[in-house]
């Protein structure tokens, strides 16, 4: 599995106009599963991601967890994080997971993370959605299980 994680003051995905999910200060998590991956990699990311220290102490270092801040997860599908751009200038997507089992994997890293104590909020698998974010830091990190 993929992800892209990004530390935020807020964030918020519409779709059609409609709130699906938002939150205040915490994290903001694309997350896109591959071909291959298993539940097991979804317990990984999950676990990784709710220990990354990159929320400020009140020393001003980056040294606690989404927990321990008591911030809150947006988790957004996003199939395109599986680009392969090595042939020419349009993406090729086939290394994602087919969609119902990506559909099944991003659901049960979400249940993951609320497993773990996190507040959760969603978008909405597959749709055509608008995210807005304001990336605190900016603290951006990149996640691969097959790393």
């Amino acid at each position: 599995m993929r992800a892209l994680v990004q530390r935020v003051s807020r964030a918020r995905v519409t779709v059609a106009g409609r709130t699906t999910g938002e939150i205040g200060a915490g994290l903001m998590i694309l997350i896109c599963a591959m071909q291959g991956d298993t539940e097991a990699e979804a317990d990984r990311l999950a676990q990784k991601i709710s220990k990354l220290r990159i929320f400020k102490d009140d020393a001003d270092k980056m040294n606690l967890s989404l927990s321990d801040a008591g911030g809150s997860a947006l988790v957004v599908s996003q199939f395109t994080l599986a680009a392969d751009t090595s042939r020419g200038n349009r993406p090729g997507f086939s290394t994602a997971a087919p969609p119902d089992e990506g559909e099944r994997l991003y659901n049960y890293f979400s249940d993951r993370l609320r497993a773990l104590g996190i507040t959760v909020a969603n978008g909405e698998f597959g749709a055509d959605m608008d995210v807005e974010l304001v990336n605190q830091g900016p603290v951006t990190i990149w996640l691969d299980t097959a790393a």
